[in-house]
């Protein structure tokens, strides 16, 4: 297939759309100054923001030094994969190192994203809490325009990347682009696990000691794992979302680029256009961010913050999905493209929605937990598991629901067809990442707002502050639901990609170059192979080892904070009568640790499991494995942010005056159920999202070798020796530091 002779109307589409993501950025840096022109409240207000900031500037430098390393040894596999590709007309070192190249570029746009939006998130706090005291409308402008600006840049940045790439590499771009999507799920990856540990760490030691032992009010001042929290919203949140989300819009689009070669051959213009179509879509979705943004305005200030929230992601997706008609029809003649994308548009309104529902203290769910919460700690525990197990169930059936309908309308197309109209729902839902990333960012900025008042004493903010934190946690809630369904659909896509690739080495094609759709049929993976139903069996189990790996972690490291907190409340004088100041800095320092050195084992896990499976199974044994995370990837992913949501509210419903109120028997089972939910949906759930989509990729990066040398004896050496790589580093994760003796609690457990 040739791409030289793309039309008049492409190559200007291609140039707008790159012109579009660069229009983005400068949006973004528009937001970033108007941002910081705002009031930064009092000194007061300004040291503790002070410290915030200096906390998680600290922790991302050393984060991003610790993984450099492998950073650097990736590249150089990357390279050889490209390298060990069968030469065509590109020749295969330039392949090699273009793909490598990419995934440095990938781990660089995915990095500063998060690094951009952690940057202002904690500099549009303290300015959020001081518009607080005066305007609910401005307060909750400054915390929402922080968020697009973290928005601007993952749509931007993951444009520009793909846009350049494509220009490039024409035909080659969809091996150049697997390096550049591997990038970004890595890096994802660990910023989601390291942050979530240490935003969930902090959390839980500042709730067990301050809130349930000591009997002080949440972000009080005195209580030294305050601001690791504070710092570990930003960490955790801010970044490790953008990060997150970025590696979607990516993956989805390297996913429809690779089933629309498939017609290479046997029709190159429809080939083409269903190249070109995905990078419009995302153009499209760029503007229709930035007015979106732009929507989110109280109409008066009695107004709940969450209707304008609502009102931009809404009217964004209508202006989105009527650009797609226009699309679809003048330049695709194809209204089953636009069919598709709008399914991806409904489906995020759609998972929006129903997370709202298990989440929002405005429901039955969280109503549930709360009255639950009359009889102690069980009841609550039990009520929000099986708010967590029922909601993941029905957030399946809607992207179940959106599968069956890119059945319906690409049926004729065949399997191929199927898939690509599954990555179609991906950009479709992805198209308003601009108003997601804002909602998402939200959370953190509004609760660190109401810390900042807290600590500094600023009473006449609270109220404004505490709305606009309970709104910020149905907002992240519903994100998150965003977040796992966009990496399911990403990675049912990537499934039909992975059988292109095994179709086209199995054919001996030449690097970029592809298999018709009719060759490509003739693939299956068949349940009753039993190296298929072992790949599935352990993919299933993934997520499970994956998701005691960081919860475990988290207590780990909140074990030795709690220490810590109960050590100063008892040593230092004057601290509990509020004449004297914790050393905050050293639990930022034990959080920091504590999360690096955990991030090794969950890394090496996501990246080496796929390869092991494939050296031991074969490229069908492997491709059961994907199947299986898939499946329990999303059911836990969903069960667990479902929970961990409806905890966190139930415990604000409760807060607000509801059975008891602060200081009630309810009050303290609900600060369990938050706590044990803080590393539900803070943590092990959202990390669920890059583990999906980074097994994806790798298998999508070495299946071509595997199915090369299968039936030799160095795969499965090689197999062995990784497995004794994991194991080990299991083994090593799960030792504890050195002994911390536990320190007596310090209160008679009644809560302020």
């Amino acid at each position: 297939m040739e791409f030289g002779d793309l039309s008049t109307f492409e190559n200007v589409a291609l140039w707008v759309t790159l012109g579009t993501a660069v229009v983005g950025i400068i949006y973004g840096l528009m937001l970033r100054k108007e941002i910081l022109a705002e009031d930064a409240g009092t000194e007061k207000m300004q040291e503790v923001a002070g410290q915030i900031q200096a906390g998680a500037s600290a922790y991302l430098n050393r984060q991003f030094r610790t993984i450099g390393g492998l950073v650097a040894i990736l590249f150089v596999a990357l390279t050889a994969t490209g390298w060990m590709g069968a030469p065509g007309e590109l020749p295969a070192w330039q392949l090699g190192v273009g793909r490598g190249v990419a995934f440095l570029l990938g781990c660089f746009a995915s990095g500063y994203t998060g690094f951009m939006g952690m940057n202002l998130a904690v500099r549009g706090n303290v300015r959020c809490a001081a518009a607080a005291r005066t305007s609910k409308a401005k307060a909750l402008a400054i915390a929402f325009r922080s968020g697009a600006v973290t928005g601007m840049f993952t749509v931007a940045m993951g444009l520009v990347g793909a846009t350049i790439i494509f220009m490039l590499f024409k035909q080659y771009a969809t091996e150049i682009l697997l390096g550049f999507g591997f990038g970004g799920s890595l890096l994802a990856l660990f910023m989601r696990v390291g942050g979530g540990i240490f935003t969930k760490a902090a959390d839980v030691g500042a709730d067990l000691v301050g809130k349930v032992e000591a009997g002080i009010p949440e972000d009080d001042p005195r209580n030294a794992a305050v601001i690791a929290d504070n710092v570990g919203d930003n960490v955790g949140d801010c970044a490790g979302m953008a990060a997150d989300i970025f590696e979607s819009y990516e993956v989805t689009l390297v996913a429809s680029m690779i089933l629309a070669l498939a017609h290479a051959e046997s029709n190159p213009e429809l080939a083409r256009i269903w190249i070109i179509f995905p990078l419009i879509v995302r153009a499209i979705g760029v503007i229709t961010s930035i007015i979106g943004t732009n929507l989110v305005v109280l109409r008066d200030e009695n107004e709940s913050a969450m209707k304008p929230i609502t009102r931009g992601f809404v009217w964004s997706a209508v202006m989105s999905a009527a650009a797609f008609f226009f699309v679809a029809q003048f330049y695709a003649h194809d209204l089953k493209l636009f069919w598709a994308t709008l399914a991806g548009l409904v489906l995020a309104v759609g998972i929006y929605k129903l997370t709202e529902y298990y989440t929002s203290t405005e429901f039955e769910p969280v109503q549930e937990i709360a009255e639950a919460s009359q009889t102690g700690s069980a009841t609550n525990l039990l009520a929000g598991f099986g708010v967590g197990l029922e909601g993941s169930v029905w957030a399946l059936m809607v992207i179940c629901a959106c599968v069956f309908f890119s059945m319906i309308i690409f049926g004729a197309e065949g399997p191929i067809g199927i898939l690509y109209g599954v990555s179609l729902v991906g950009l479709g839902m992805l198209t308003t990442t601009g108003v997601i990333i804002s909602m998402d960012t939200f959370g953190p900025v509004a609760d660190n707002a109401q810390g900042i008042c807290e600590m500094a004493k600023v009473p006449e903010a609270m109220p404004v502050v505490e709305q606009l934190d309970s709104v910020g946690n149905t907002t992240k809630a519903a994100t998150k639901g965003i977040a796992i369904a966009s990496a399911v659909i990403a990675a049912i896509a990537l499934f039909g990609s992975y059988l292109s690739k095994v179709a086209a080495a199995e054919a001996g094609a030449a690097a970029g170059e592809s298999v018709s759709a009719a060759a490509l049929s003739k693939y299956s993976i068949p349940l009753d192979d039993p190296n298929v139903f072992i790949g599935l069996l352990i993919g299933g189990s993934m997520p499970f080892l994956f998701s005691s790996m960081t919860i475990r972690a988290v207590g780990r490291a909140a074990f030795e904070i709690i220490n810590e907190v109960r050590r100063q409340f008892r040593e230092i004088p004057g601290l509990m009568e509020g004449t004297a100041l914790p050393e905050s800095a050293k639990v930022v320092d034990i959080c920091t640790t504590s999360a690096l050195k955990e991030l090794v084992a969950p890394g090496l896990l996501a990246v080496l499991a796929p390869i092991i499976v494939g050296a031991w199974f074969g490229w069908q044994g492997l491709g059961g494995f994907l199947a299986g995370i898939i499946v329990t990837g999303q059911l836990m992913a969903v069960m667990l942010c479902d929970a961990g949501g409806a905890w966190d509210n139930a415990k604000k419903l409760i807060e607000d005056g509801a059975y008891g109120g602060k200081g009630s028997d309810s009050h303290a089972a609900a600060v369990v159920g938050d706590t044990v939910g803080d590393p539900f949906k803070d943590t092990a759930g959202p990390a669920l999202n890059p583990l999906i989509k980074v097994m994806n990729m790798v298998a999508l990066l070495v299946v071509p070798v595997i199915v090369g040398f299968s039936g030799g004896a160095a795969l499965p050496i090689v197999g062995v020796i990784l497995a004794a790589i994991v194991a080990v580093t299991l083994v090593i994760s799960k030792r504890k530091g050195e002994k911390v003796e536990v320190q007596e609690r310090i209160g008679d457990g009644n809560v302020a």
